[in-house]
């Protein structure tokens, strides 16, 4: 039975870090405040599986008070969501995720990410989709104060 999860990540953009989204870095002039990488589109993609499969969410699994995470590579939880997967008996069948930003300009930078993203969680890169969109000028994401992503993922469970 394939079940569905959504997931929903934000994080203020600050001077003085790299901007890393979907696991690749983007030249730019700000980079994403966070615990880890703040790579909001993996830990999108990854609250996403974890939902699908029915199980806490990614602050569960790596707590931003726990030293360990500071620094790391957003790649790494990914990549325990599809040992969940495993885990669970279940099959990753495909991720689909929107960048919400006004800028950089993402588009450049969608093949690798999706690449980035399929190699991690160890699934083809045709089940990926990465699309972006901008905020339109309005809020925090429109002022260019922040990064949001949304993620929907199914995964083939047993029962």
């Amino acid at each position: 039975m394939v079940h569905v999860g959504i997931g929903y990540d934000v994080h203020p953009l600050v001077e003085g870090r790299k901007l890393i989204l979907g696991g690749v870095e983007i030249p730019h002039p700000k980079g994403l405040a966070g615990h880890s990488d703040a790579d909001v589109l993996m830990h999108a993609i990854c609250d996403a599986l974890l939902g699908a499969m029915g199980l806490a969410d990614i602050g569960h699994f790596f707590p931003n008070t726990d030293p360990r995470w500071r620094g790391v590579a957003s790649r790494m939880f990914l990549e325990e969501a599809a040992r969940q997967a495993v885990f669970q008996e279940g099959r990753i069948v495909n991720v689909d995720a929107t960048l919400i930003a006004e800028q950089p300009k993402i588009i450049p930078y969608v093949d690798a990410m999706r690449t980035n993203v399929a190699k991690a969680l160890g699934i083809s890169f045709k089940r990926v989709g990465i699309k972006a969109t901008t905020h339109e000028k309005l809020g925090f994401l429109g002022r260019e104060e922040g990064i949001a992503a949304m993620a929907v993922a199914s995964v083939d469970m047993p029962g």
